[in-house]
C-alpha cells in the first residue's frame, strides 16, 4: 500500500547533505576495502600493482550505485539517511525499485557534477526537489522520530 506523501515533512537541504556525508564515510570504506584488496590480490599473483586497473575502477564506479540501490530498494533508507531520519519513495508513494534508484544514483552524480546546482536547486524549487528527485520521480521525506 502506497504512502501518503501529502502531508509529509520535506527535509532542508542541510538535512540531506548531513545524511550524504554519512554516507559518503561507508562508500569511502568500501573503495578502501576494494583498492586494498586489489591491491593485494595482484601483489599475490606477482602482477603489477602501478597504473590503472579495469576491474578494480569497474568496482570504485559501481560502488556507489550497488550500495545506495541495495539500501533503498529494501527499506528506501541508507544509515545515513536513517541517522537523519530521512526516507526515499517513488512520486506516488511507493517503494523504490532498481531501475528507478539507478537512475536516480547517476542523476545525483549529474546534480553534483553541475557544480552542486542540482542539489541547490532544493532552495528555490517550488518542492523542494533536487534535479535527481524529478529525474527519478522520487521523494525523500523525514520521517518520525521512533
Amino acid at each position: 500500500m502506497p504512502a501518503d506523501l501529502s502531508n509529509a515533512a520535506l527535509p532542508s537541504l542541510w538535512r540531506r547533505l548531513a545524511a550524504m556525508f554519512y554516507d559518503a564515510w561507508l562508500i569511502a570504506a568500501l573503495w578502501l576495502l576494494g583498492a586494498t584488496g586489489d591491491f593485494l590480490a595482484r601483489q599475490a599473483m606477482g602482477l603489477s600493482t602501478d597504473g590503472a586497473h579495469l576491474p578494480l575502477q569497474i568496482y570504485l564506479a559501481a560502488c556507489p550505485f550497488v550500495f545506495y540501490g541495495w539500501f533503498w530498494t529494501h527499506g528506501g533508507q541508507t544509515l545515513g539517511m536513517r541517522a537523519w531520519r530521512l526516507r526515499l519513495f517513488t512520486d506516488g508513494g511507493e517503494a523504490v525499485d532498481w531501475r528507478r534508484s539507478v537512475i536516480r544514483v547517476a542523476a545525483a552524480h549529474l546534480s553534483l557534477l553541475a557544480l552542486g546546482l542540482g542539489y541547490l536547486w532544493i532552495l528555490v524549487d517550488r518542492d523542494r526537489l533536487a534535479w535527481h528527485d524529478r529525474i527519478s520521480r522520487t521523494r525523500l521525506v523525514i520521517t518520525a522520530k521512533s
